[in-house]
This record gives C-alpha cells, sequence and structure tokens, in this order.
C-alpha cells in the first residue's frame, strides 16, 4: 500500500442526496466496485482507499466519523497522534479514539472508542480539535505497551518541544486515572533527541538488554575539532559508537544527484575516519531489535575501548526548533461546521 497520500474526500449520504443521488444509488456504488463504505453515511472511492496504509485509512475515518462526535468530545489517544503526524508502532488503529471532556460514560463501538476525561485545554489541528501533545503522550503512555508508547512520545516531545514540566503536569492531572504507574515509566524514559522508529525502539532495546544508556544523536570530531560525522548513538565517555541501521538510512544520505552507491561508499569512509581516530563502531539492523546479538557487540567494543585509546570528543547535536501549536481552553461546546 502507498503511504503518505493523506486521506481522501469522504461522500456522506445527506450531501450525495442533496447533489441528486437516491439511496438505491448510493447502495449499487457501495455494493459495487465504486465506492468503500467506511461507516454508515461516509464512503469513499475504493481504489483510491486501497491504496492507502493503514495510518491514512486511519486519517480517513477520523474525517469519517468528526461530524458524529459529541460536542465535547476531541480526537485523542493513537489517533491525535495521527493528526499530529506521529509515527506509531504496533498501535491499533482499527478505532477512532475521542475523549468527552467528562468524567463518566465512556463506550466501544465497531469503528470509534470513547474515552472520558476531564480536560482543560485542546489544538486545533487540520480543522479538528485534539488533545494537546503532552496530553496525547501521557493517554498513550497510560494505554499502550511500553515501546509502542516510546517511539510516539519521542517523536511528540521532539517536534513539540515538549518539557519535563509539561509532561509532569500533565502526568499530575492522570494521577488517578489507569496505567498511570506505566505512565511514568515512559515518560522517565522518553528522549527528544531520538529521530525514528527505529532509534526509540534502539534506546528500549539497550534497557532490555540491561546495556548503559545511550547519549542520542552525538557530533563526532577529532581532537583538532575537525568534524568526523554525526552518529545516531553513543556512550558517553568510552568512545563507543553506535548506529541503527533502517533500510531507509541510505536513502536519507543522498544528497542531490547522489547514487545509492555513492551514499554507502561516503558512509564507508566516514566510518574509517572514526576507527581510524580509535572510536569503537557497533551497527544493527531491524532484525537485531529483539535479540541478543546487540549486547554481545557492544560489550564486546566497551572491552576493545579500555585497551584501545581514541582522540577525538563526541558532543550531542541540538534538538531541532519546535513546531508551533496554539491551546484553547477547553470548553463543553465547540463549533461546528
Amino acid at each position: 500500500m502507498i503511504a503518505g497520500m493523506g486521506q481522501l474526500d469522504v461522500h456522506r449520504r445527506g450531501a450525495e442526496l442533496r447533489r441528486g443521488l437516491s439511496d438505491e444509488e448510493i447502495r449499487r456504488r457501495y455494493t459495487g466496485t465504486d465506492w468503500h463504505r467506511l461507516r454508515w453515511g461516509a464512503y469513499v472511492e475504493r481504489l483510491q482507499y486501497e491504496e492507502l496504509d493503514d495510518v491514512d485509512r486511519h486519517r480517513t475515518l477520523i474525517d469519517a466519523i468528526e461530524p458524529t462526535m459529541a460536542d465535547d468530545a476531541v480526537v485523542s489517544h493513537q489517533s491525535a497522534a495521527v493528526i499530529y503526524g506521529a509515527p506509531l508502532w504496533q498501535a491499533p488503529l482499527d478505532r477512532v479514539m475521542v475523549t468527552r471532556n467528562r468524567r463518566y460514560g465512556g463506550r466501544i463501538k465497531s469503528d470509534v472508542k470513547v474515552h472520558c476525561a476531564p480536560m482543560d485545554a485542546v489544538v486545533e489541528m487540520d480543522g479538528l480539535l485534539v488533545t494537546t501533545p503532552a496530553r496525547t503522550v501521557v493517554d498513550l503512555a497510560r494505554t499502550l505497551p511500553f515501546e509502542s508508547a516510546v517511539v510516539t512520545g519521542d517523536a511528540l516531545v521532539r517536534d513539540f518541544g515538549l518539557s519535563g514540566n509539561d509532561l509532569a503536569a500533565e502526568l499530575e492531572v492522570a494521577k488517578s486515572r489507569r496505567g498511570i504507574a506505566a505512565a511514568h515509566r515512559v515518560v522517565s524514559f522518553l528522549d527528544g533527541h531520538s529521530e525514528s522508529v527505529g532509534e526509540s525502539r534502539s534506546r528500549a532495546m539497550f534497557a532490555r538488554l540491561e546495556l548503559p544508556a545511550p547519549v542520542s544523536q552525538g557530533n563526532v570530531f577529532t581532537s583538532a575539532h575537525k568534524v568526523l560525522g554525526r552518529v545516531d548513538f553513543y556512550l558517553e565517555g568510552t568512545g563507543v559508537l553506535c548506529e541503527f541501521d533502517g533500510r531507509i538510512k541510505y536513502g536519507r544520505l543522498l544528497r542531490s544527484g547522489q547514487e545509492p552507491g555513492d551514499a554507502v561508499f561516503a558512509e564507508k569512509l566516514r566510518e574509517d575516519a572514526m576507527r581510524a581516530c580509535g572510536f569503537q563502531l557497533v551497527r544493527w539492523t531491524w532484525q537485531d531489535l529483539t535479540t541478543e546479538h546487540p549486547a554481545t557487540r557492544i560489550r564486546a567494543a566497551l572491552a576493545r575501548q579500555r585497551s584501545t585509546p581514541y582522540d577525538g570528543y563526541i558532543t550531542q547535536a541540538p534538538l531541532p526548533p519546535p513546531r508551533p501549536y496554539v491551546t484553547k481552553i477547553c470548553t463543553l461546546t465547540r463549533d461546528r461546521h
């Protein structure tokens, strides 16, 4: 399926009837090959829908459901993460998640799950009201498995410049809700320097293997202050550098006019220069993330480094500027469109 196409235009029954179609004509379109039925009264072009990935299908379902939401409901949890464009890993997308600004009355339907909890503020994003980035992080940390919550939480912290105080305030608000202990564990682990799903999962791998916690995004220099390059991780004070090799890594390294082979060769030269300065470099792939193999290689590199001095230093790269967003004081009603 094709990722990144975005949501599709939704054909709504009421609008199609006003355009002149009959209910029988609508039925023939969605029972035939023209339309895919998202839910009662909401349809999209079938061929376009089949080209979407799971995230874009979910985004389209959000659009189909939004007009039917209660006035005090906003998009939340992983559905809010989809609106924000944050990555998701092994997070269910079969239902749209919304939260109503009330204490009781949650329910689950076939395509929507309604949570109920008080809200102080919301954000308008892409014409939709969604939970704030900090609230979204804590909601996911309470309800998703640890690694899944870390993947999305890292990205939201990075994208929106969330501080420890921002997240602590949301943890305090959620202190009596289910999953709060898990949320504290996730929030204490988050790092906005992680730049991808693979890097976030790699940090979780370090914790699982009981390895020293790595520092993310290191700029490597010679002792003469010559830049050798950027690495995904480094073990502070050791000279051990670490790289997660995702399938798209070398594609990201391509410069204008370069072929993939050029990027691979440039990467080899960068690695050779680091090794020439005494740095130890360890790599792993997607397949390694659930095995013990990286631990063996990292411990071996640490052992070699104790007898091999390195000539240089590493500094952590700065975070990018945060994306702007505007919070709105939450009320029990909202403007309909």
